[in-house]
């Protein structure tokens, strides 16, 4: 069901080779991975799959059948074995016994720890009786944007009879619960022949007696959603057809690196948050019709997905022909007040005496006519996984629309579930956010030695990083090693030459676009060189000038536009030198531009305070390891002037030192973060030196 669909089918990828290699919990493993490594079967952390397996019970020897189902906040997409919930069958079966009706249901996800097999940690999901009280061994819950299209009519009942006949079921909207596992568990009492139901504004619910036959039945009953709805959209308008046409590639970024630090700026303030734009095909078709405002301000159906971006998404009024930015951002401001009191006057139409406080009222999805989508959030994955639920919900719209009237789920229901006490309690297990969580820093020279850092260091602390660098194979290299240990999501790079004017500019720019902003730059390119002053070329002076100087400036200038433009303050980091400090003979070009950098830093701090712009200055000494300067000419040099052997180097240095110590890129980094981090809120204008002690370089 995509924009332009060519008719394709979600692929049946099962593997019978590999499959009789597993065991019943590892088939259900397999089926999950499988289900949810196709977005259009079930979002991120979306649905749920169970097994009823057969185990012998550790304590009676008596084999016992064992419920494994998807445990509480799980991805069946990326899930592993210990990312199942296992509950004695038996023992949920006597929850029903204790049940005392649909007012107290929530009491009961209390009871499921009581039913635990085998001491598993993994906390069971309220999604547990779903799967517990339905008499089949293997059951898919999935959200399918087909199926749910269906799902968020207004006759749903009546088309999910058209498409499917008895084989497929209809069940009206009802909360995820106990309640609804007991009337699941009727459903398929009474309808023996049934392979599963469609859960009105919610889902699907298929069935099987094998792992196999399970994954096929979802398979095939998606398939044919599908294939229903390319029959009756066919020749039809989306969206009620285009109002206006997307804007080239180009500009839309444009509008999106403008757009992105003026949101941020205006709802970054209680918490950092970070940015995700997507102007795929399907966005740009929501965004550019007819409809988009009468659908948008209905509201998702499907929990999962308002759960992710707020009950409706903000609409921001721009006409892409006129390409007017500057009226679009005069305008931002009362978008982004209007939003926030119509979601308080939400709350509080809808607030029972004991709902949660009002959460952040901020829009998550802000959707641009002939631009795309722009979703914020505290981290870049979530961002961008709300991002594609919203793309899901699109994707809804468009076929429900296009068949019937689409509806979205009731508000006071919507606000059930958003404020729910089960799911409030969920929020207040999540993990303490760290330090630079929503922040997103820029290292020049990022594939470097100490560059990669200060990365790892900012990226180990909860920052997007990106890489800045002239090395464009050092820098993939970096990406991939930082990808693997920290995820995709949290690092970017940009081929930048710090000298080139345009290159700085444009590459702030995709940073932007790529995390909407930016709160941290760390100017550390570098280069060195040593001769006799009598042998210093003009080239090489140029060259030192040109990077540590002039390069330090432009990277310093863009980050001030933008810092300025969010209004949310901003640090900056300069790694000068211990030779900024302390003349160095032979080497009057490289101490010259490390001596500019500082003072540079000094008027930037001047200049920042007032907008609460932090710059400060970190210099190393003698940092051999993992450094490219140190690799090349420099090193040769600097053993010559020291008549000792370049193997030699570290350990001369390190007895110069005043504590007799080498220094890491590591340390260099521990440094940097302590001046980009809030640990240092109070601190600008500084310079700490990370040189083991030096005492010409003493700042006193």
């Amino acid at each position: 069901m995509s924009a332009n669909s060519d008719g394709s089918r979600v692929r049946n990828l099962w593997d019978k080779a590999k499959a009789a290699t597993l065991d019943e919990p590892g088939l259900l493993l397999y089926r999950s991975n499988l289900l949810g490594s196709d977005k259009r079967i079930t979002n991120y952390g979306g649905g749920n799959t169970s097994a009823k397996v057969t185990h012998r019970d550790p304590l009676t020897g008596e084999d016992v059948t064992v419920l494994w189902v998807k445990g509480s906040g799980g991805d069946v997409g990326t899930i592993k074995l210990d990312g199942f919930a296992t509950l004695y069958q038996d023992k949920l079966n006597k929850l029903r016994d204790i049940y005392r009706g649909e007012a107290h249901e929530d009491e009961m996800v209390g009871y499921l720890p009581h039913c635990t097999f085998n001491l598993n940690p993994r906390a069971a999901s309220i999604d547990t009786p779903l799967h517990a009280y339905l008499p089949y061994r293997h059951v898919d819950h999935m959200h399918p944007d087909a199926v749910i299209a269906i799902a968020a009519t207004e006759n749903g009942r009546e088309i999910t009879s058209q498409v499917y006949g008895d084989e497929i079921g209809w069940l009206e909207w009802r909360r995820p619960g106990f309640e609804l596992g007991l009337e699941l568990s009727r459903f398929a009492a009474e309808h023996p022949d049934a392979k599963g139901v469609v859960l009105g504004s919610h889902g699907l619910f298929t069935w099987g007696d094998t792992a196999e036959e399970a994954y096929e039945t979802t398979l095939r009953i998606i398939n044919r959603a599908i294939e229903w709805f390319e029959s009756e959209l066919s020749g039809k308008p989306a969206f009620g057809g285009e109002a206006v046409a997307s804007m080239p590639s180009e500009k839309r970024r444009e509008v999106a690196g403008k757009l992105m630090p003026a949101i941020r700026s205006h709802i970054g303030t209680a918490e950092a948050k970070v940015g995700h734009f997507d102007d795929s095909a399907a966005v740009l078709e929501f965004v550019g019709s007819k409809n988009l405002r009468s659908l948008a301000a209905l509201g998702t159906s499907c929990p999962d997905h308002f759960l992710r971006t707020k009950i409706r998404p903000l609409v921001l009024d721009f006409d892409p022909a006129g390409g007017d930015i500057d009226t679009l951002l005069v305008g931002l401001e009362s978008s982004i007040a209007a939003y926030r009191a119509d979601y308080a006057a939400y709350y509080e139409r809808c607030r029972h005496d004991n709902s949660p406080a009002i959460r952040d009222p901020n829009a998550v999805i802000y959707l641009v006519p002939g631009v795309g989508m722009i979703s914020f959030a505290k981290d870049k994955a979530t961002a961008r996984i709300a991002g594609e639920f919203y793309v899901n919900a699109i994707n809804v719209m468009r076929g429900a629309s296009g068949v019937d009237t689409y509806q979205g789920l009731p508000e006071q229901e919507a606000f059930d579930i958003e404020y729910w006490l089960l799911e409030e309690a969920k929020l207040q297990r999540m993990p303490k956010a760290k330090p630079l969580q929503g922040r997103v820093a820029l290292v020049t020279g990022g594939a470097g030695g100490i560059g990669r850092a200060i990365a790892a260091r900012f990226l180990s602390e909860g920052a997007c990083v990106v890489l800045a660098d002239i090395d464009a194979s050092a820098l993939e290299s970096a990406k991939a090693d930082f990808a693997k240990s920290f995820g995709s999501d949290q690092v970017r790079t940009v081929n930048m030459n710090v000298t080139a004017e345009g290159e700085v500019a444009k590459s702030f720019s995709d940073a932007v676009v790529e995390y909407g902003g930016l709160d941290i730059l760390v100017s550390n390119a570098g280069i060195a060189s040593a001769s006799p002053v009598e042998d210093t070329t003009l080239e090489i002076w140029d060259k030192n000038i040109s990077i540590l100087a002039t390069g330090y400036f432009l990277v310093s200038r863009e980050a001030f536009r933008l810092f300025r433009r969010q209004k949310l303050g901003g640090s900056i980091v300069f790694i000068s030198s211990k030779n900024g400090l302390a003349a160095s003979a032979g080497a009057s070009a490289y101490c010259t531009a490390k001596a500019a950098e500082i003072h540079l830093a000094r008027c930037l701090a001047l200049e920042g305070a007032e907008a609460g712009i932090r710059v400060n200055t970190v210099n190393p000494d003698a940092v051999l390891r993992g450094s490219k300067i140190w690799s090349g000419e420099w090193r040769e040099q600097r053993a010559a002037s020291s008549r000792i052997e370049m193997s030699e180097l570290e350990e001369h240095y390190r007895n110069r030192s005043l504590l007799k110590r080498s220094v890491f890129p590591e340390d260099i980094a521990e440094a940097v973060y302590f001046f980009a981090s809030d640990i240092s809120a109070k601190s600008t204008g500084n310079i700490v030196n990370v040189d083991a002690g030096n005492a010409v370089s003493f700042t006193r």
